[in-house]
């Protein structure tokens, strides 16, 4: 009795995860069965079936890694230009006044209004990078841009008075600072860019990507292949975030010893 004791309490948080999927697959299959028809909501296991032989098909990989390397190019520039369009403002408060219309723009237009637009300038095989770019560009400026607000005073005089190098700060000082903040805004914008780049392709309907499969399961009445590409993106997109988050958390751990 005492080891199933310890093994639950040393297990708990997993086993609690565990029991939370395995509620929300009871759900699901309590609502097939609900409503009965495969076409407007099919059981998990026609999925698990559907996603066991989706793979195996020629264009698979294919499609995945068209739609992976946009969202994640989109991701990439949003992140580089919040860092540096985020650094101007901190230190420039002219600038944060000239960009702050352009982030309350972007922060404010529905995804699909920048979508149909951006479909006027640009072809669909190019939309996902672009919108994936704008999602996540406000949400990493606004971060970068509190943690200096939020900075210590007191410590910047101190840094002045001894008059650090602008590397020492920067290793010192400012990415401490900065750390919680980046992770924050990272572990929001990369979810964020992906819904935003698979509406994109939805609307775009670029040929080999993602979006194409929903667009072409909606137009079939392919529930279970709807459902199966869903899946197929959760997955891509929880592993890629857990990936990169404790790439940046490595890298930030490196910096720190140095």
């Amino acid at each position: 009795m005492k080891r199933v004791r310890q093994f639950f309490s040393r297990y708990r948080s997993g086993l609690q995860r565990a029991g939370a999927v395995l509620l929300a697959l009871a759900v699901w299959q309590g609502l097939a069965m609900g409503v009965g028809q495969k076409l407007l909501v099919p059981s998990p296991l026609s999925v698990v079936e559907r996603l066991g032989g989706i793979w195996q098909e020629a264009d698979f990989w294919g499609t995945v890694w068209f739609t992976f390397r946009k969202i994640v190019a989109g991701f990439l520039l949003g992140l580089g230009f919040g860092l540096g369009l985020g650094a101007l403002a901190g230190r420039f408060p002219l600038f944060e006044i000239l960009f702050r219309p352009w982030a309350t723009m972007i922060k404010s237009i529905p995804v699909a209004s920048f979508i149909i637009i951006c479909l006027i300038w640009m072809s669909s095989s190019r939309l996902s990078i672009f919108i994936s770019f704008l999602m996540v560009l406000p949400i990493v400026y606004t971060n970068v841009l509190q943690s200096i607000r939020s900075a210590d005073r007191q410590l910047l005089e101190a840094v002045s008075i001894f008059r650090l190098s602008w590397p020492k700060r920067a290793l010192y000082l400012w990415l401490p600072q900065l750390k919680p903040y980046l992770l924050s805004a990272c572990t929001v914008s990369l979810g964020i860019s992906w819904k935003a780049g698979i509406a994109a392709e939805i609307i775009g309907i670029p040929a080999g990507s993602i979006g194409r499969m929903f667009y072409d399961a909606k137009v079939y009445f392919n529930t279970v292949d709807l459902f199966a590409w869903t899946v197929i993106v959760v997955v891509i997109s929880v592993l890629f975030e857990k990936g990169f988050l404790a790439l940046l958390k490595g890298v930030f751990g490196r910096l720190e010893t140095l």
